[in-house]
């Protein structure tokens, strides 16, 4: 493909400012807080905006449109699932979360703040944390740079392999420099410029086939089970498909965004902004899935490229459709997907090395500069096994993403949701739900049985194996149950006081 000179400049300017942002924030990070939480500095529209962008990978723009392209409006039960779960996140756990870290010696992580919320001496739930955001975060990752690839072999005509690289630099090079808040930075302009493509494209999609009547009339033709919410689809995998909602309570990235608000106060205005923003990028998304079936049914001679991987579906009409220019912008819209989330996961790897493993195992005393460097130094590295992994061109985003979205969600989800409502709850629980909930998904992964997705039954076992193991163990140490009690009473905004009265 000839790219014209327009798009190119537009996408080159996009890239350029994401990194110019990097190094801006390089001058704001003094210590290794600054670099994995931004010293918990973020206020409700940079809290809102990163938290959306950081969670909305590739896949909103390649593999969702791509999945309702093939399979017609029933694929929308994904975008259901994670509306509800997104808002069950930010309603219960985000405030929550971002008092708790605090008050258990400022977390910088999840690992970090489950070892001192379970006062784990052991430091077995710091390790099997850290590796489980090890393990899962490397296929996410690579999820995110076979997005990248996508694009840059679409859009400048490379070969994969060089797609690769080309596409993973510029975030490796922001993350590497600015940290934490050159991402939360870059993710609010990045959300900001998805929105807009999502926004823009399927309305000139419309008016393009002559608007929503005569599109859905063309998608009937093709298919009428494309209009059908339930084509194909027992109460199994609508449960499945809705499932996906269950991730967002474990998901490493987008936490971070909760623990890194200035307060929890803040919480409330990001939950309305947020939860506003990502349910209009996902309409947005759902209508280019599916008004593209009705572009592309009247223009067969255009659909080669879409035919032969419909998560480029997204890609092509924006080249099709736009002006140059408005082109390149869509094209970084991508980009932005690609980027936001890929560098949020970059960022939660280099802090459980280095944070998690590093300076609790083998240097303890690490001044903050060294653990700033080491963890500049793990973003190369685990980006390094991400391109490799990624180096399959056969490789799906959407497949990527579920296998890793289910390992965090079945994982963490319950050990985090537990322990912040939950005093009783043990570190003998903590650490079995975690195992179980891993374990579940990777082993359900492989045998698929009755066609319901891992992160169902690996969420289910992980609640009751806490649940079982707190209650058949002894009871948290007094210590343990004040800071919780105290934490809470502080979510609540409640006089101490008047606490003690009411003890």
């Amino acid at each position: 493909m000839n790219i014209s000179t327009p798009m190119l400049v537009t996408f080159l300017i996009y890239i350029f400012g994401m990194i110019l942002i990097g190094f801006i924030a390089w001058r704001s990070t003094n210590n290794f807080d600054d670099y994995i939480l931004g010293g918990r500095s973020l206020g409700s529209l940079v809290t809102a905006l990163s938290a959306g962008a950081s969670d909305m990978s590739g896949w909103l723009l390649m593999g969702l449109p791509g999945a309702i392209f093939i399979a017609g409006i029933s694929e929308s039960w994904i975008a259901i699932g994670l509306a509800l779960g997104a808002w069950l996140n930010w309603k219960l756990v985000a405030g929550r979360l971002r008092v708790q870290t605090e008050a258990n010696d400022n977390a910088l992580t999840l690992p970090d703040y489950f070892t001192s919320r379970f006062a784990d001496n052991s430091r077995l739930l710091r390790i099997i944390s850290a590796l489980v955001i090890l393990v899962f975060f490397t296929i996410y990752c690579a999820s995110g740079i076979v997005a990248g690839a996508r694009l840059f072999e679409s859009t400048f005509g490379m070969d994969y392999a060089t797609a690769l690289w080309a596409g993973a630099a510029a975030t490796i090079i922001y993350t590497f420099v600015g940290g934490f808040l050159a991402v939360s930075w870059t993710d609010t302009i990045q959300a900001a410029l998805m929105f807009f493509a999502l926004i823009l494209t399927p309305v000139v999609v419309l008016f393009t086939v002559g608007g929503f009547g005569d599109a859905l009339e063309v998608i009937k033709q093709k298919s009428i089970e494309n209009i059908d919410m339930f084509k194909g689809l027992n109460i199994v995998a609508i449960i499945s498909l809705l499932g996906w909602g269950l991730g967002y309570f474990g998901q490493p990235h987008i936490l971070a965004r909760f623990m890194a608000a200035d307060s929890h106060h803040t919480i409330v205005n990001a939950r309305r902004i947020g939860m506003t923003w990502m349910i209009l990028c996902l309409l947005g998304t759902v209508s280019v899935g599916f008004f593209g079936i009705a572009y592309f049914a009247d223009n067969p001679q255009l659909a080669a490229a879409v035919n032969d991987n419909s998560e480029r579906i997204f890609i092509e009409l924006a080249q099709i459709l736009f002006n140059p220019w408005i082109a390149g912008i869509l094209m970084s819209a991508i980009l932005a997907a690609v980027m936001s989330t890929l560098s949020c996961q970059l960022l939660v790897c280099s802090s459980a090395i280095t944070e998690d493993l590093y300076k609790a195992f083998l240097r303890k005393g690490a001044s903050q500069r060294e653990l700033v460097w080491v963890g500049r130094l793990m973003v190369l590295l685990v980006a390094l096994v991400a391109i490799a992994m990624a180096a399959d061109p056969n490789n799906r985003v959407l497949g990527l993403v579920s296998y890793a979205w289910a390992g965090f969600g079945a994982a963490f989800g319950p050990v985090v949701i537990l322990s912040l409502f939950w005093s009783r709850m043990t570190r003998n629980g903590a650490l079995v739900g975690m195992v179980i909930g891993a374990v579940t998904v990777v082993v359900w992964k492989q045998f698929e049985w009755l066609d319901l997705y891992e992160i169902i039954p690996g969420f289910l076992f992980a609640t009751l194996g806490i649940v079982v193991v707190s209650l058949m163990g002894k009871a948290p140490s007094r210590d343990v149950v004040e800071r919780f009690n105290k934490a809470e009473q502080h979510f609540r905004d409640i006089p101490a006081a008047k606490l003690q009265q009411a003890e």
